[in-house]
């Protein structure tokens, strides 16, 4: 059976980006589905980070920078001023799911945003991108425009917030465990196992016969 896996993350936290890379490599050649899911870490109209200010500087340089290299992923502090709201790209990930890519949109979010600097709160470039992934840009410039997601957005946020009670990501819900924030690929393979089998363990032949009433 399959396992189901779900991401809780944010577009503009680097560790939900980082996190990929070890993920990756825990889930390959198993039988897995992983879905993303949104998380706003500064909903609108809280305030954003800046990248010019000391707690962000400290915290890449301390940390973000250190793993980044750890796990081989190429990351850059974005100087994109304040941090963008996140929720017209999350809004445009409902679309790009029922379209069948979800997790490609997500992908190229992350990179556009951790790797190109690109402003993710803005719909020009947030139609630019889903282009780049072949998807209609008219039909998702005017969805984010007429703002056709909200509700499905909202929706999703209230199940992370109130129903997984989702406290900080990256988390990941893997079958039945859910892991907190960042660990090596060894952990989370661990894991997956640990699910596959209890899984196989659910279904249970033994005593199993037929009889002249049927099976």
């Amino acid at each position: 059976m399959t396992v189901k896996i779900k991401v809780y993350s944010d577009y503009v936290c680097p560790f939900c980006f980082i996190a990929e890379a070890p993920l990756k490599e825990a889930i390959k050649g198993k039988d897995v589905d992983v879905e993303w899911m949104p998380f706003e870490l500064r909903p609108y109209p809280a305030e954003t980070l800046k990248p010019e200010g000391d707690y962000l500087q400290s915290t890449w340089e301390n940390s973000v920078y250190p793993m980044a290299k750890h796990f081989g992923v190429n990351i850059v502090l974005p100087r994109v001023s304040p941090q963008p709201y996140t929720h017209l790209a999350f809004e445009g990930y409902q679309y790009a799911k029922e379209q069948g890519k979800g997790n490609a949109y997500n992908q190229r979010m992350l990179t556009a945003f951790f790797q190109e600097e690109q402003d993710i709160g803005d719909i020009d470039v947030l139609t630019k991108l889903a282009e780049e992934l072949e998807l209609d840009p008219t039909e998702y410039r005017h969805a984010l425009e007429a703002r056709k997601y909200k509700e499905a957005h909202q929706k999703a946020l209230q199940h992370a917030y109130q129903e997984a009670n989702i406290q900080a990501v990256p988390t990941f819900i893997i079958g039945e465990t859910e892991v907190k924030g960042m660990h090596p690929q060894e952990d989370l393979e661990e894991i997956v196992n640990n699910e596959i089998s209890k899984q196989k363990k659910e279904i249970n032949f033994k005593g199993m016969a037929c009889g002249p009433d049927g099976c």
